[in-house]
């Protein structure tokens, strides 16, 4: 069995699968240790990190002790439900992961439900539970009993461990031995303690509930094409990583996973990037889910109401809005592969990016076009926004990339800069909104010949990624997906091709190939490289396309998640499950859908 208590097992990236309750969300590795998760809400302090550090970290484990197990792990059809299956000659089992998710059921707290079951033979499983609160900076007094077990910190966090056996206590951790014959089950429960812990008839209903809850769900996509089940399984991690309290989208679930083997680059993504958020509606949207769009224009409406004088906003912000994501290093945490420092918030919240206007606004468009109309003081905000960029759009910025160095005039946010103030005049257009039309139409206007003037390279043959550079950048990849520049121009065609020569490896695609001031070498990004599918079916190059899109869709993990990157090898770097990644995918998957089956109908767009 993998993950005895004592032992520290260091666990890939795409050896997981996600569980969650739209509040929190848990990794299940491929062996059965729940090795990450922060209670008990998405931003909260973690108490499993066995990811970042396996011996100081905190886990869960728990499987069979079968020799010679194979190890199968799926998610329950249409649902965030995973199951994890040990196969061996001597016997075999199965656990089943899961978090209630219907409003009922999570308004007690967050719970994790684990079900073992024995399926042939006669089978022991071994618990250790062994969390460390305080992102692995305290370990809790442990109080074991007989069925029920309690781990106490000293910061107030309790657990409760609720288990058919006889605790023990070990530095900190809860242990303990199942044995089940053939067909038996047991159930194991880890909740804050409040009320009576579930009896199997409780589980039963709570599992039955939480199906029910995902098949509802997922029932509503509209999305009916030849890659189903991969576009349903990205949109089950967009759904998990929405903010059941506040509306707000999570970028990814975790901290600290590194964009470069063994680097610095380590970044906290548990936070609503404005960008981020507003594809992830879009991609929703897409599939005809139009309540997480309305509940993220509410959260985005409240930011716009608290934004500075003249309609900026920041970049990103906490779950509840909150603008203090101050950078700390979590010294004591020896890092995913020894990849250091592991950091929580993210000093890029201070930084300027005027490409967010465009994804916000083009979010706000398309959610008035296929929803309800904006209301009065909601387009109010948005004429102080598109103002502000009718203000700022010559100015220099940090990109989208979030470079730490000199701001520079980056072709992508001056692309985006054109979306925001295009998007308002359609939508001002098409709801007789008021607006100072003569004054957008004129910005609209300088963004767009300002682009052609400054940003196209005659001797290089394509577009340069910013004002002063030669260099290209995988952002670019959104031009005619925004519809700036059609996808079939011999201009863009150009810079395509150079996109696929310079940054491109087999299909994926790096941001860039430049120095960003930072050490180590990142992986392709996984984004563009779904993004450079779309383009080459938008192009016409449909066949192309598909084998692309194809192989893109074989590095996904075991159960369908992508992390941020992806290293030479096609293993996973950055943080995950990560919500760029499926958004991109779920895009390139619809329009590609649509080219390969030859439909004609209006596309779904502006």
């Amino acid at each position: 069995m993998a993950d005895r208590p004592g032992e520290a097992i260091p666990r890939p990236i795409e050896a997981h699968a996600a569980i969650g309750d739209m509040r929190s969300l848990a990794l299940v590795a491929t062996d059965g240790t729940i090795d990450f998760l922060c209670w008990p809400r998405f931003d909260s302090p973690s108490i499993f990190a066995a990811l970042l550090d396996p011996a100081k970290g905190g886990h869960f484990a728990l499987a069979p002790d079968i020799a010679d197990a194979r190890t199968v792990q799926m998610y329950l059809p249409d649902t965030n439900i995973v199951l994890t299956r040990w196969l061996g000659e001597g016997g075999s089992a199965e656990l089943m992961d899961f978090m209630p998710a219907t409003p009922d059921d999570c308004a007690g707290g967050p719970r994790i439900i684990r079900r073992i079951r024995a399926t042939r033979g006669r089978v022991t499983f071994r618990l250790d539970c062994r969390p460390r609160f305080d992102y692995a900076r305290a370990a809790p007094q442990a109080e074991p009993g007989n069925g029920r077990g309690w781990l106490r910190g000293t910061d107030g966090t309790t657990l409760r461990l609720s288990a058919p056996a006889r605790l023990r206590a070990e530095d900190g951790a809860l242990l303990c031995e199942i044995t089940l014959d053939e067909g038996q089950q047991a159930d194991i429960v880890l909740d804050n303690g409040e009320g009576t812990a579930p009896d199997t008839a409780g589980v039963n209903g709570l599992l039955q509930r939480t199906a029910g809850y995902w098949h509802a769900w997922a029932r509503h996509s509209t999305y009916k094409g030849r890659w189903r089940e991969t576009v349903m399984r990205s949109a089950l991690v967009l759904k998990l990583l929405t903010s059941r309290e506040h509306g707000s989208v999570l970028a990814a679930a975790t901290f600290g996973l590194p964009e470069a083997p063994g680097g610095e680059r380590n970044w906290d993504y548990r936070a609503t990037w404005v960008r981020d958020a507003s594809f992830t509606v879009y991609a929703l949207m897409r599939l005809g889910y139009r309540k997480e769009a309305e509940a993220f224009n509410r959260w985005i409406d409240g930011r716009v109401q608290d934004a500075d004088t003249g309609g900026r906003l920041r970049i990103m912000y906490g779950l509840d809005g909150s603008t203090d994501l101050k950078e700390q290093n979590l010294d004591h945490l020896s890092g995913y592969g020894g990849a250091r420092p592991v950091r929580i918030g993210n000093e890029a919240f201070e930084q300027d990016q005027l490409d967010i206007y465009g994804e916000l606004l083009d979010s706000v468009y398309l959610s008035n076009k296929y929803g309800h109309a904006i209301s009065h003081d909601d387009w109010n905000g948005v004429r102080h926004i598109v103002d502000h960029v009718c203000e700022t759009w010559d100015s220099e910025d940090a990109g989208i990339w979030e470079v730490r160095g000199n701001p520079r005039h980056y072709l992508h946010s001056r692309v985006m800069c054109w979306v925001a103030v295009d998007r308002a005049i359609r939508l001002a257009s098409k709801r007789s909104l008021a607006a100072p039309f003569e004054r957008w139409i004129a910005t609209r206007n300088a963004i767009h010949d300002d682009i052609w003037a400054n940003f196209w390279d005659d001797e290089r043959g394509h577009f340069v990624r910013s004002k002063g550079e030669r260099v290209l950048d995988g952002a670019m990849l959104m031009m005619p997906l925004v519809r700036f520049v059609s996808a079939t121009d011999p201009r863009w065609l150009a810079t395509l091709d150079a996109i696929s020569a310079t940054l491109g490896d087999d299909g994926m695609i790096y941001r860039y190939r430049v120095e960003d001031g930072l050490p180590g070498e990142e992986g392709s990004f996984a984004a563009c490289s779904f993004w450079y599918a779309e383009c080459l079916a938008r192009a016409g190059r449909t066949e192309q396309a598909r084998f692309v899109f194809e192989k893109l869709i074989a590095y996904g993990n075991h159960v369908g998640l992508y992390a941020e990157e992806f290293s030479k090898r096609g293993t996973f770097l950055g943080n995950f499950p990560q919500a760029f990644t499926h958004l991109a995918l779920i895009s390139a998957a619809v329009y590609l859908d649509r080219e390969v089956s030859g439909h004609q109908d209006a596309e779904w767009r502006p």
